[in-house]
Parts: structure tokens; C-alpha cells; sequence
């Protein structure tokens, strides 16, 4: 199908109406007539059609470091698999800078059914790929009449945003899904990185989320082992980092699909957690328990006599009377 050129110097009335009879995709029609007329760079490549638009003679990289917003911000979210799935949890507080910007907000997305992905960064950008994740996959779900896998889909979002390299765009996503070879996760950030493993925590709380998740984490756990966890990681990593707050989201990914399993306020799973025991405190009792038997049995036997010199001439370690012959100095061995 040949691509659709908008005229530059069509009415809005005009556009608009064109934007009404074309479909909304890329594929379809091109923007290009639409921007400025653009010079070739140094290597002679042409900047993109729908690319960022900055004054001219200004490197995008450097305008935005210069003169775009720097907001610190921060999140928690977690993903891990395990036997029955994938688990995905995230907090709920939206930061921007000192101040509040949502206490409720979602940072866990679903993409369709069978996939999903916890979000840290500009909210913005991550809300923003998401929704292009989301077309291109239903897009390709139509022409090849069946979803992609999930490496597939960390893959996709991997490439189109590694094209904005440089740019300021600050997405970091764990995928969550499950297709034919059972659950997957995928770690992808806006420079092109993808990764694949059971356990990945994003945001200025993985630290803490990360010490406990590699303390108690292990492939062959129950569901609600696995709940409890991610809880625990989430609620602890909290405390810790003051970007974090709100509540606790907790998806689980099985066969069939996602499942919203519940939203906890993290002030009252803080407050259980300090009232509940020590997770290893019955192994301690047991090892206090043995160490207590070892040093029963140790007093109670009674002290070993040393061996003495006997007719086979055994060494032994008691004082003896020294004899004449002992007084000796030995002979000098003589050698062959």
C-alpha cells in the first residue's frame, strides 16, 4: 500500500480530516512533509520523522541536560519466578522531587493477558511506551494470528527505544508473562538493554528489596510463600528509601493469565512484619539446642589415659623417671 504524504501546507480542518480517514500508525501514512526541512548531520544520516524537535543548531542530548527539568525520583517495584509463575509487586507512591505527586498511582501495567510489566522512571515515558508496546503487539497479533513470546516482546520494546538513546527517556520495566515455554521475565531499559533471569528489582529501593529477596528466595516455593515475600521485600525497602511509600500492588502471572491479587498499605505490613518472629529464629533454637547437647556430652565423658610405653615400645605422652640410657646422646646416623 503506497504511504499516504499529508500536504505542509494543508488547514487544520484539512488534517484533521486526514487524520480521521487514515488509520493511526506509521505504517500507514508519514509525518515527514508535516516537520522543517532538515540538513544531513556530519555522517549524513537524517534525523527521523517524529523525532524531537529542538532549536536549530542545538544538540538534543546536551539541550535537554541543559535545560530540561532535573527531578529526582524513585520507586520500588520487584519481579521474581518461580514454579507456579511470576510474581510482580510495586509501591504506589509517585515522586517528583520533594513532593507527592500521586500516593496511589499504578506502576504495574498489563500489556494483554498473558504479559505485563512493572514500571520505574518518568512516568510519563513509561506510560507512554507501554501504550505503543501495546499496538505493536496487537498489530502483529493480527498479522500472524498469534501473540509473540515474551522475549519476543522485551525484544520489540528493546529496539524502539534504544533509538532514543541520549534523549532523557528514563524507562526501566521488568516483563512478566507466560507463553508456551512457561513463565518468563525480561529486564529492558531505555538504552536497549534486555535481560533475562529469575529476579530483578528496579528503582531507588532495590537495594534493600534485593537483600531481602536473596535471603528467602528459592524456585520451588508455595504461592503464598511467594506472596509473603514479595510483601515483605516491598513493605522493608519502603521504610528504607523515602521515594517509596503508599501501598502495595501484588499481580501474579499464571497459565491462564494475570491476576490482580491485592493493594496492602505498607505502614500496617511494616507493623505485622516487626510483630511476627524472626523467620530463622526456630533454626537458632535448634542450633543453641545442639550446642548445649554437644557440651552436656563433652562433660560428661570421662578424660582419656595417655598411652604408655609397652612391650611393643608405643610412644607415650605422661612424665616419666628418666633412666641412664635416655641421659645418652644418640649416635650419629651413619650414612650408606
Amino acid at each position: 500500500m503506497p504511504s499516504k504524504e499529508l500536504p505542509g501546507n494543508a488547514s487544520p480542518s484539512q488534517l484533521h480530516f486526514l487524520l480521521n480517514l487514515f488509520p493511526r500508525h506509521s505504517h500507514f501514512y508519514s509525518w515527514q512533509p508535516l516537520l522543517p526541512k532538515q540538513e544531513p548531520d556530519q555522517r549524513g544520516h537524517f534525523h527521523r520523522a517524529g523525532s524531537w524537535a529542538v532549536p536549530r543548531g542545538c544538540d538534543p542530548q546536551t539541550f535537554l541536560q541543559t535545560q530540561g527539568p532535573s527531578l529526582a525520583h524513585g520507586t520500588t517495584t520487584l519481579a521474581f519466578r518461580f514454579r507456579h509463575g511470576v510474581i510482580a509487586a510495586a509501591d504506589t507512591r509517585s515522586s517528583c522531587g520533594n513532593y507527592v505527586a500521586c500516593p496511589a498511582s499504578l506502576k504495574i501495567i498489563p500489556v494483554h493477558r498473558h504479559l505485563l510489566g512493572t514500571t520505574s522512571g518518568t512516568s510519563a515515558d513509561c506510560a507512554t511506551w507501554y501504550r505503543v508496546l501495546q499496538r505493536e503487539l496487537r498489530l502483529w497479533a493480527l498479522r500472524e494470528g498469534h501473540l509473540p513470546s515474551v522475549a519476543s516482546a522485551a525484544k520489540l520494546l528493546s529496539a524502539m527505544m534504544s533509538r532514543y538513546r541520549g534523549l532523557d527517556l528514563c524507562v526501566a520495566t521488568a516483563l512478566c508473562g507466560w507463553d508456551r515455554s512457561g513463565p518468563a521475565l525480561f529486564y529492558v531499559y531505555s538504552d536497549g538493554t534486555c535481560l533475562q533471569g529469575n529476579i530483578f528489582s528496579v528503582g531507588s529501593g532495590s537495594p534493600y528489596a534485593y537483600g531481602v529477596l536473596d535471603r528467602s528466595y528459592h524456585y520451588d516455593m508455595s504461592i503464598q510463600e511467594a506472596y509473603a515475600l514479595a510483601c515483605c521485600a516491598v513493605a522493608r525497602a519502603t521504610h528504607r528509601d523515602a521515594y517509596s511509600g503508599g501501598s502495595v500492588d501484588l499481580f501474579h502471572v499464571r497459565e491462564s493469565g494475570w491476576e490482580y491479587v491485592s493493594r496492602s498499605d505498607v505502614c500496617t505490613l511494616y507493623t505485622e512484619l516487626q510483630e511476627l518472629p524472626e523467620p530463622d529464629q526456630e533454626l537458632k533454637a535448634e542450633d543453641q539446642e545442639l550446642e548445649a547437647e554437644a557440651e552436656a556430652s563433652q562433660t560428661h565423658l570421662e578424660p582419656a589415659t595417655p598411652p604408655r610405653a609397652g612391650e611393643s615400645g608405643a610412644l607415650f605422652w605422661g612424665p616419666r623417671e628418666e633412666t641412664p640410657e635416655d641421659s645418652r646422646m644418640p649416635a650419629e646416623t651413619e650414612i650408606p
